[in-house]
């Protein structure tokens, strides 16, 4: 677009010198936040606002450009950040001086980092965590960037001889204040031309084409997946010759696999049996506590990024528990049941309630709580406990991680009753270590899945207390809903003003009840889900075109109200709903109608990804296989 050329001077002017604001406060607004994220910056020396119409209105009153900041609690980079920019008091005052400073929180606030993600993907062909946007006062961005260093530095080139120079995050900050300050009519336009190609995008103000028939969707996907596919270790994603590529899990892509499977589909099958061994296998899998961490920075499957968070293992839970009867492979149900116990030890709280995310990061280190030294392995294991965990997790021979360091994976063992014990003696070992950062933030929509991966487990493991701890958490989620007027919020900490839920929110909740009465036959998980089903058609849903707005329709200060169909790591509220209502139109017959016509609404408005790009919406896309 040839709007984004303006981009390109201010990335270019000499950076002049600014004086310094005197004073900076001590702690700032970000101390009121429940948020561990928005906690961990409440010391910074920046002025941070959370989102929300105070620091909007001052950057229109005072004409300021806006300096937004998205991350979340367990993002290594974001530590990164906040250590080498955000705290340093030289790069504080500048922009104290020239920008309002906005702080988020992605996961309690997805529907500003869903705007600005794209936005940013739009201006720069990238993106990530810590998204960084550079907003005009009314909230329209025209600089958006991910990680960047604090100061200049040297790098090499792509001829790898020559050395250029990185500009770093002061560098990017001093030129945007002077863009500002010189050239600002051609910054709103910029923004004006990037908020118009938003609400192209999340508005979607035309008429969808026509929906193509299944079998053609279907053909489309199954090209798009067996081209992607991993012969050899599977997932998806790769590139023969460079396994430094991250493999992701890609719960979405694995339900579709499971459902085209279970309708027959030999290949579907084939896919997603290798791909859930290698990964059970690997070092994404925690061989030692169970659970799943965040992605792998290998082709293999062997060295994960650390991190543990909740939506990943509730998805998982479900599609290993579903796995294990439908391709009759037991060891996935004893991958199934390691998830479920590592949740329910780890990341419960007193109430049944869920925690979002396990931090991949301890003693500054990533990775520190989980690894293993050779000089560990021979002072606190038996010679017999080190005989297995070299045969078992091969941990023999040169290290696998950072070359000190063994990172277990899953090479069998024979001896299975001496794997409990082997396991428990490394759990002691890690247990003298400083655990990770528990980030005890409550999602409802991540609790929901967990509700769901917990309930098919009960059901398919016939394990009855993942599925009463399944109960309990829907309980405590209902009675806060009930405290709240019906209506659910995002988070459930004690501040009153926190946001309220997104679709996915109710969407996931939906699954969940609904998962929980197929496991126990119980009335009131459905009642409860035909009343949440009513309130999100309500506020959320587009009667004219179908499917379900992002945002309730009585409470949203964004420059674009949207509705998402694209799976990222969850799963689209809008392809989730349509699941939740093809079931109550099975477990309802009387009103099969009304909610069968809702689901092929939704399905029909996202048309243009189902027909084009079905991989881009996975769970949309399995929700047309016939159960």
């Amino acid at each position: 677009m040839k709007y984004f050329a303006t981009l390109a001077p201010f990335l270019v002017i000499i950076a002049a010198q600014f004086a310094w604001a005197e004073d900076t406060p001590k702690q700032n607004r970000l101390r009121l936040e429940t948020s561990a994220y928005l906690q961990m910056h409440a010391d910074n020396p920046i002025d941070w606002y959370p989102w929300g119409e105070e620091a909007l209105a001052r950057a229109k009153a005072e004409n300021k450009p806006i300096f937004l900041s998205i991350g979340y609690a367990s993002c290594h980079w974001c530590h990164v950040m906040e250590e080498e920019s955000f705290s340093n008091p030289k790069i504080a005052e500048f922009l104290n001086k020239h920008f309002v400073c906005i702080k988020v929180d992605r996961e309690e606030r997805p529907d500003v980092d869903s705007v600005y993600m794209l936005a940013t993907q739009i201006m720069a062909n990238n993106s990530g965590w810590p998204l960084n946007v550079f907003l005009t006062p009314d909230a329209k961005p025209f600089i958006g960037t991910t990680y960047l260093p604090a100061e200049d530095r040297e790098v090499p080139l792509a001829d790898g001889q020559a050395i250029g120079v990185q500009p770093g995050f002061l560098t990017l900050a001093k030129r945007v204040a002077i863009a500002w300050s010189e050239q600002k009519p051609q910054l709103e336009e910029v923004g004006d031309n990037i908020t118009r190609a938003l609400r192209q995008v999340l508005g979607r103000p035309l008429l969808p084409p026509e929906l193509a028939d299944r079998d053609s969707i279907f053909r489309t996907f199954d090209r798009s997946l067996e081209k992607e596919f991993d012969p050899r270790f599977g997932g998806f994603e790769f590139e023969e010759g460079n396994d430094r590529i991250p493999k992701f899990p890609q719960p979405s892509y694995l339900y579709y696999l499971l459902k085209r499977n279970d309708s027959g589909n030999a290949t579907s099958g084939n896919m997603l049996e290798l791909t859930l061994e290698k990964m059970a296998s690997g070092g994404i899998y925690d061989q030692v506590g169970g659970g799943f961490h965040r992605y792998s920075t290998d082709r293999h499957w062997k060295i994960p990024h650390f991190e543990k968070m909740l939506y990943d293992n509730g998805q998982l839970l479900s599609i290993y528990a579903q796995a294990s009867k439908s391709l009759d492979k037991p060891e996935f149900a004893v991958v199934a049941r390691g998830i479920a116990d590592f949740v329910l030890s780890e990341m419960t709280g007193p109430d049944g309630e869920f925690y979002s995310a396990i931090d991949a990061d301890s003693d500054g280190e990533e990775g520190a709580y989980y690894r293993f030294t050779p000089e560990e392995l021979q002072q606190k294991l038996s010679a017999d406990q080190q005989r297995l965990a070299e045969q078992a997790f091969g941990m023999t021979g040169t290290p696998n991680f950072e070359k000190k360091y063994y990172v277990p994976q899953f090479h069998g063992a024979p001896e299975e009753e001496k794997l409990v014990d082997l396991k428990a003696a490394l759990l002691a070992i890690r247990n003298q270590r400083t655990k990770p950062f528990l980030d005890k933030k409550v999602i409802t929509s991540w609790n929901g899945q967990m509700i769901r991966g917990l309930a098919d487990a009960g059901r398919i493991l016939e394990e009855p207390r993942y599925t009463e701890a399944a109960s309990r958490s829907a309980d405590h989620l209902l009675k806060l809903a009930a405290a709240n007027d019906g209506r659910l919020r995002r988070t459930w900490e004690t501040k009153e003003n926190h946001p309220p839920a997104y679709v996915d929110d109710y969407a996931m909740l939906i699954d969940g009840l609904l998962a929980l009465h197929i496991a126990t036959g119980e009335q009131r998980w459905l009642d409860e889900a035909v009343k949440l089903q009513a309130t999100q058609q309500k506020h959320y849903g587009d009667e004219t075109f179908g499917g379900y707005y992002f945002t309730p329709d009585d409470n949203s200060n964004l420059i674009v109200r949207g509705k998402l169909y694209t799976d990222g790591a969850l799963p689209s509220g809008n392809a989730v709903s349509v699941g939740n209502l093809k079931k109550l139109a099975k477990l309802i017959p009387d009103q099969a109608e009304q909610y069968n016509a809702l689901a092929q609404k939704t399905i029909e408005s996202s048309s243009t990804l189902l027909n084009d790009h079905p991989n881009s919406t996975a769970r949309m896309a399995a929700e047309l296989v016939e159960d």
